[in-house]
């Protein structure tokens, strides 16, 4: 066994989950960082925080399966100590403690104060916005709010997150400013629900008021919308990413279904028809806009013939990005209530339908863009290649632009102009325009 270090100890933060969860480790990271210890994101560490997922059940056990792995190096002496926060432990807390009790502590999404303290650092109101960010430097997630008051049948989301709560939009733009001096360049608006933002605070939906407010931050180039809920979209928002040059053409919209039936069943306080109208909206209003959604298949009660429709649906619509996920039968939602009839082999093969009907949109939509120029913010380089992203695209899920790289040498995190000339169904490949 490890002899336990005398001097500093280092801790390491593992994250699981989405953009939102790595939002949170951020905050916590700051916040450590501020109490003078010594913390990093997912390196070798004396102390491990797991910043849990308990979204589906893929996301579940993949939480159980790190905290497991954590707690057999802590019982092999490599790790001294291990916490877990995050969705998964709010969730099943009591459960958890029994199953794994080699766990030091588990701490639910709302215990931030009493994480820090058990790792010997206070809560620091005045850091209201500091954060150690994990991602490359020129973008970074900003989360305008936490929490759901939807009543999504399928979603357990509210029991994790709480309700609805608005970051005040001062609080943001001071945010948005420091990480602009930091670098920053583009901001990607996430949140349970950004439709919604504002209805707490300010008795109306505020997302256009907070699009202008972020795009006057100096350094700021890109704003990047993600999870619009569909029902109740603020239509003045269009209008902002139509006017303003910052704000991309891009908006992430989850549709889950287009069947009335189950969008009904779901709760999702839309129909088809509404649904196609607020595309069609989207479309007329931001010609050269974007739209990313994601599909549910499986729900309890979906017949071949709802299955059927939206196959149909999503060659008509012809979205630009598109994912496609499997129904998880979450305990204490309300659809747990009904019938998990249909079997997961089927699931799985409705996902690859879609997914195969997609994949021919994007390389067909990809075959328009050779031959155009595009600003491009470059990521990353990799072998001979840098690669980057246009406006319509968000770093990890979208397409990503492909620059050879053997006789021209390309900043990280600056912007050029590029001219494509060729293109597969997720990537393009394109030279820089003097």
């Amino acid at each position: 066994m490890r002899t336990k270090s005398v001097g500093k100890k280092k801790i390491n933060m593992v994250t699981l989950g989405c953009s939102k969860n790595i939002y949170d480790s951020e905050v916590i990271m700051g916040q450590l960082k501020a109490n003078g210890k010594e913390v990093e994101h997912e390196v070798k560490g004396d102390i491990v925080v797991i910043n849990t997922c308990g979204f589906i059940d893929n996301a579940k056990q993949e939480s159980i399966n790190t905290i497991l792995e954590f707690v057999e190096a802590k019982n092999q002496g490599l790790v001294e100590k291990v916490f877990v926060t995050g969705c998964l432990s709010e969730r099943y807390k009591p459960d958890l403690e029994k199953e794994i009790p080699d766990v030091d502590q588990y701490f639910g999404t709302r215990e931030l104060p009493l994480l820090l303290k058990a790792l010997g650092a206070d809560y620091k109101h005045e850091l209201v916005g500091e954060r150690l960010t994990t991602t490359p430097r020129h973008y970074a997630y900003l989360k305008i709010a936490e929490g759901c008051d939807r009543p999504c049948s399928f979603c357990a989301i509210p029991l994790m997150r709480g309700g609805h709560k608005s970051t005040p939009m001062e609080d943001l733009v001071k945010e948005a400013e420091k990480l602009a001096k930091n670098g920053t360049k583009e901001l990607i608006l996430i949140a349970q629900d950004l439709t919604y933002y504002g209805l707490d605070l300010y008795k109306r939906r505020a997302l256009g008021d907070l699009l202008k407010q972020l795009a006057k931050v100096e350094g700021i180039e890109w704003i990047r919308l993600h999870y619009a809920f569909p029902t109740g979209f603020p239509t003045d928002v269009l209008e902002v990413i139509k006017d303003e040059p910052k704000v991309c053409n891009y908006i992430d919209i989850p549709l889950q279904h287009i069947s009335t039936k189950l969008l009904k069943s779901m709760r999702r306080g839309t129909t088809k028809e509404k649904t196609n109208a607020l595309l069609a909206d989207f479309r007329a209003k931001v010609p050269n806009m974007a739209i990313r959604t994601t599909l549910i298949c499986g729900y309890p009660g979906e017949t071949l013939e709802d299955f059927e429709e939206m196959k149909a649906w999503v060659q008509e619509q012809r979205f630009d990005r598109l994912g496609c996920f499997t129904y998880s039968h979450e305990e204490n939602t309300h659809a747990h209530n009904l019938v998990d009839d249909v079997p997961q082999e089927e699931k799985e093969r409705r996902v690859e339908e879609i997914m195969e009907i997609q994949t021919q949109i994007s390389w067909e939509l990809n075959q328009e863009k050779i031959g155009k120029e595009f600003r491009v913010l470059i990521d990353r380089k990799e072998g001979e290649y840098f690669i980057g992203r246009t406006e319509f695209d968000s770093p990890d899920v979208d397409n990503e632009v492909l620059i050879k790289g053997t006789d021209i040498y390309l900043p990280i995190g600056e912007f050029v102009q590029v001219k494509i000339t060729d293109a597969t169904e997720f990537d393009l490949f394109g030279d820089v325009v003097e």
